[in-house]
C-alpha cells in the first residue's frame, strides 16, 4: 500500500517561492503517476499539477509557468516547485498517487492514495 508524506509548506510572502515535497513508501514508485492538489478553507479540492510514469507533465493553467513539478525515482518523491506565489495559492496542498495509466484527468477521484497535506500560506 502505497504511503505519502507530504513537506515544505510555510508561510511566505506574494512573489515569493517554495518547494514541496513527497516522499513515496510501500510501493514501486516508478509504476505510479503522481498528482498535487489544493483545498483552500471552504472550497473544494482542486487539481495543481500532475506527473506521469514517463515524466510527462500536466500543469493547471492557473499554475503554468510559476510552478513546476517533478519526480526523483531514486529518491521515491516528487516535488512542486512554486514561484511567483500569490494570495490566492494560499491552501493546504496534497500529494497523490495513482497506478492507473495517467491522461490528464484532474479529477481527485482519480487518485487513490493521499498524503496528509502541507499548509502553504501566501501573505499580500
Amino acid at each position: 500500500q502505497m504511503q505519502l508524506v507530504d513537506s515544505g509548506g510555510g508561510l511566505v510572502q506574494a512573489g515569493g517561492s517554495l518547494r514541496l515535497s513527497c516522499a513515496a513508501s510501500g510501493g514501486t514508485f516508478s509504476n505510479y503517476a503522481m498528482g498535487w492538489f489544493r483545498q483552500a478553507q471552504g472550497k473544494e479540492r482542486e487539481f495543481v499539477a500532475a506527473i506521469s510514469r514517463t515524466s510527462v507533465t500536466y500543469p493547471a493553467d492557473s499554475v503554468k509557468g510559476r510552478f513546476t513539478i517533478s519526480r526523483d525515482n531514486a529518491k521515491n518523491t516528487v516535488y512542486l516547485q512554486m514561484n511567483s506565489l500569490k494570495p490566492e495559492d494560499t491552501a493546504v496542498y496534497f500529494c497523490a498517487a495513482t497506478r492507473k495509466y495517467y491522461y490528464g484527468s484532474t479529477s481527485p477521484s482519480f487518485f487513490a492514495f493521499w498524503g496528509q497535506g502541507t499548509q502553504v500560506t501566501v501573505s499580500s
